[in-house]
């Protein structure tokens, strides 16, 4: 599809100040080409128009809220997709407590459920096209994936590779297999070259992710210059948030492990300079499944992505409730540095993936850790893994519906297992940071194994579809988990997004409780004043809290409806409060 621009706008233009930024990351990257480079991204630039946002430092607040979901999530029968997700969100009255909607890979694509991307600039026919997308903008904020470490196999830009036709038989990238790979870092026991006969006869090609997923040559300006356009079409479409996935990986360089590599913190870099001089209001998210420090490393000095995904909490969360002991997640809140200013975290617990362990490195002990993966699997649970540099395997994520990993092994019963699940929602949502909430954590919905059979993939087990009319009955089973967990997200929503104390720049402090089982931290926010101190009691066990009237105050109520006495408050097993500080 060709960019619009309409008729009472001007294209957009770059100052002379974005023009010596962008001159400066191309040099970085690309040397003597950077000139030739800056003329063919401006030229890009100037395709499009947007309408006039100022550049604001309050970019979010305590009523942001991400849904993730698949564009295919909920099905009508007959028809696209899209239109059915958008009937949910509206008649559930959903649209009152979450304000964007990312939709994962909505593109024509050939596997691993939309991250196989054939053509960035469609929609694929069975979630809607793009009169649909921007309806349910309408509703809610945006967020689109850009797919920029690989493409389809099937795409045609591969096809024009494997033909030798310019400018694409440069697009990928090619090695000897004889070569010393062994630093490479793999997030999959898969090979990482892939042999594809070529017109110029048998070629290797590079292949992190899978073999239909053919990792693109960022070392040719051409392919960050295509991206760039990609990029602004998304902003033209409406996105608000764009997601730069598996972006750790974007650069390779042989000799090197090829992750967060110079020249791939470059390329956010440009692409933040880019959105900041024509898009400000659009907001960078990088993907980054691995240890925190590496994580937080692409906020770069507050000048590359405006959010990046706390991986840690994912798997710390259920290490401390399977463990009734928060310990570890306790020390790392402690220890977690605020993000630069002008950034914030994307807070979730579990997503389309599974919940990554890498994460985990340097957090908890190997022995911790090998409870942790065996206690998933007790739960149902399945475990991916990637390779290391020796040639072994260790696991890399834990393929589990967040709602089944808590639901020990043998079960529980409905209210206590809702009430378990809905306390670890409750510590995420109230996290410094946007929260963001998979489809499936949302509505309860238990493991898939019939997904995984059919497909033969572990992440399947987390990525059920629903008929529109078999998921408002799933919601609507009187005192079942999927009800209760459906009802009671709406009401910590509902509360969450009315208290200012919850803003993402609001502070967070940890409080010491002397009590292995209980967590607890404080969030305040100066204006307009507000403080709250939430409590999680992380184990099946009452524990007593005493609370610190010296320090805090008045304990004015429980936000959640508990009962809080002015000296010592009972915690239920797997209870939250969000305790509102009198003034």
């Amino acid at each position: 599809m060709t960019s619009k621009i309409a008729a009472d706008k001007q294209p957009t233009k770059l100052s002379p100040a974005a023009m010596e930024r962008l001159r400066s990351c191309l040099q970085q990257l690309y040397g003597p080409r950077a000139d030739t480079s800056l003329t063919q991204l401006t030229d890009i630039v100037h395709k499009y128009s947007f309408e006039a946002h100022s550049q604001t430092p309050n970019r979010w607040d305590e009523r942001d809220v991400v849904l993730i979901t698949y564009g295919d999530q909920v099905q009508n029968r007959i028809g696209p997709a899209l239109p059915a997700l958008q009937e949910f969100l509206t008649t559930s009255n959903l649209t009152q407590v979450i304000n964007t909607v990312h939709i994962l890979p909505f593109f024509p694509y050939s596997s691993d459920d939309g991250f196989s991307v054939i053509d960035y600039r469609n929609v694929d026919p069975s979630i809607g096209d793009w009169n649909e997308v921007p309806e349910l903008g309408n509703h809610v904020g945006l967020m689109f994936d850009l797919v920029l470490n690989h493409c389809s196999a099937k795409s045609q830009w591969f096809q024009h590779y494997l033909a030798g036709q310019d400018p694409f038989s440069h697009y990928f990238i090619e090695a000897d297999p004889n070569e010393d790979l062994s630093q490479v870092t793999r997030p999959r026991s898969l090979p990482l070259l892939t042999p594809f006969e070529t017109s110029r006869g048998l070629r290797h090609v590079w292949t992190t992710f899978s073999d239909d997923q053919v990792d693109l040559n960022f070392s040719e300006p051409d392919v960050l210059v295509e991206f760039i356009d990609i990029l602004l079409f998304f902003v033209e479409q409406g996105a608000r948030i764009i997601r730069l996935d598996a972006i750790a990986y974007l650069w390779k360089e042989i000799g090197t492990n090829c992750i967060h590599l110079s020249q791939t913190h470059e390329v956010v870099k440009l692409m933040r300079d880019v959105l900041d001089a024509v898009a400000p209001h659009v907001l960078l998210l990088t993907e980054t499944n691995v240890p925190h420090e590496e994580n937080v490393s692409y906020f770069g000095d507050g000048d590359e992505a405006h959010m990046v995904y706390q991986f840690s909490l994912p798997p710390l969360l259920l290490d401390a409730f399977l463990n009734e002991d928060a310990t570890p997640l306790r020390k790392w809140l402690t220890n977690l540095q605020p993000a630069p200013d002008g950034t914030t975290f994307f807070n979730f617990t579990a997503s389309h993936d599974g919940v990554g362990v890498r994460p985990l490195e340097g957090l908890v002990s190997d022995e911790r850790l090998a409870k942790l993966v065996n206690a998933v699997k007790q739960c149902g649970g399945l475990v991916n893994t990637k390779k290391n540099a020796d040639g072994s395997d260790s696991p890399y994520e834990l393929n589990i519906t967040y709602l089944d990993a808590l639901a020990g092994p043998g079960g529980m019963e409905p209210a206590l297992h809702a009430r378990r699940f809905l306390s670890s929602q409750a510590i995420m949502l109230s996290l410094p940071g946007v929260p963001g909430i998979y489809f499936h954590s949302l509505v309860g919905t238990g493991n898939d194994y019939d997904g995984v059979k059919q497909s033969g993939q572990a992440r399947r087990i987390n990525r059920y579809k629903y008929q529109l009319d078999e998921l408002r009955q799933h919601v609507a089973q009187s005192d079942s988990v999927q009800s209760l967990v459906f009802n009671g997200y709406q009401k910590l929503l509902t509360t969450r997004t009315e208290q200012p104390a919850f803003h993402p720049d609001a502070s967070c402090k940890v409080v010491d409780t002397g009590n292995d089982s209980l967590l607890a931290f404080l969030r305040e926010r100066e204006s307009p004043s507000q403080g709250i101190l939430v409590i999680a009691n992380v184990s099946s066990v009452e524990q007593q809290y005493e609370f610190p009237e010296q320090e805090f105050g008045a304990a004015a109520d429980d936000l959640l409806g508990g009962a809080v006495d002015k000296n010592s408050i009972s915690v239920a097993p797997f209870q939250v409060l969000w305790i509102k500080l009198a003034p």
